[in-house]
């Protein structure tokens, strides 16, 4: 028998074997047979070609090939043919029951509250403004007021970066950054992530979201700070009761911290508000005149306000989310309470 009749042969009979394969191993058992390296019956075809002349050699070599291409593409779809009717014997459908829920993407309520809080204020007149969150210790610290010796610049509260670098603590230094390059007035909103050396509880984290806002202007008095953001809460939180509280801040004077009634027990007292009733929000006062001046805005003619709050503790006000860390557990099934 010449050659091209043998790959012939071996075309047919290894059709008919593949089909008659019903499992794997037997088809593996086929692959074997018809195509294995060592002892497959095309590899003993193949060693028969040295001995033809070219003519024949280009003949049998022309059919040999054609057999084993036709072989590897039939194994191929017979392997495929047993696995879909393995999965269909293991898994068959039951279409009684109900479709698997669809997960819908959601903004973090984080997010949602920053583009609720830029939206109102821009509705004020001001301006989103960004800075970078690795600082100097000038513009995080000593442009703002700060003395040498305060708490605030120790290793132990702030993250440093290396000589006079580090994570800033606040977004203050926007603040700075845009009377240094616009000068007054002003009127701006900063957003942005900050850093500190806080435990991970309830109500604090070390990295967290904040919003600053700034305006400075001629005859700018606390009065325009405490009217702007009662609004902005009420906007924020509707007819919420708040109130301020006397505080201090370096870089403010005088200076004040802002509360909302708690969202959470309604004002009764609860581990959100650690029994007072009320959340603190943002601390805020007018804007001090020597950092008017570092800024390099003259504050015998320009007075301003400026305040600094959490929409993380926002978020936690507007939505009755008991413990901020569910902000940062990344939980689909928290986050799809926030999908629209």
């Amino acid at each position: 028998m010449s050659l091209v009749s043998a790959a012939e042969q071996l075309e047919r009979e290894g059709l008919e074997r593949i089909a008659a394969a019903t499992t794997r191993e037997e088809l593996e058992a086929a692959r074997t047979a018809l195509l294995g390296r060592k002892s497959g019956r095309l590899t003993a075809l193949l060693g028969e070609l040295p001995k033809l002349s070219p003519e024949e050699k280009r003949a049998a070599g022309a059919a040999l090939n054609k057999a084993k291409l036709l072989l590897e593409g039939r194994l191929g779809e017979r392997e495929a043919e047993l696995a879909a009717a393995a999965r269909s014997r293991s898994a068959p459908v039951d279409v009684t029951m109900p479709s698997r829920p669809r997960w819908r993407g959601a903004k973090h309520p984080v997010t949602l509250i920053i583009e609720e809080v830029e939206q109102i204020f821009r509705e004020l007149g001001f301006t989103v403004a960004l800075g970078p969150e690795a600082e100097t210790e000038w513009y995080n610290f000593t442009a703002l007021n700060f003395p040498p010796d305060h708490p605030a610049m120790d290793m132990h509260d702030t993250l440093y970066l290396g000589d006079d670098m580090l994570l800033r603590t606040h977004t203050s230094p926007v603040q700075i950054r845009t009377l240094q390059t616009y000068g007054a007035p002003v009127r701006i909103i900063v957003p942005g992530n900050v850093y500190r050396r806080d435990f991970f509880d309830a109500s604090h984290a070390p990295m967290f979201a904040q919003i600053e806002g700034l305006a400075v202007d001629e005859g700018v008095s606390f009065v325009d700070l405490k009217a702007t953001l009662t609004h902005f809460a009420q906007q924020l939180l509707g007819e919420i009761r708040t109130r301020f509280r006397p505080s201090f801040f370096p870089f403010t004077e005088p200076s004040a911290e802002m509360d909302v009634q708690c969202v959470t027990c309604q004002g009764s007292g609860c581990a959100t508000c650690k029994g007072s009733g009320w959340l603190e929000i943002l601390g805020a006062g007018m804007v001090h005149p020597e950092v008017l001046s570092a800024s390099g805005v003259d504050p015998e003619q320009y007075t301003g306000w400026a305040f600094g709050m959490g929409p993380g503790r926002m978020a936690m006000a507007r939505y009755g989310i008991p413990d901020i860390r569910a902000l940062y557990d990344s939980d689909v099934r928290f986050l799809q309470q926030f999908a629209r």
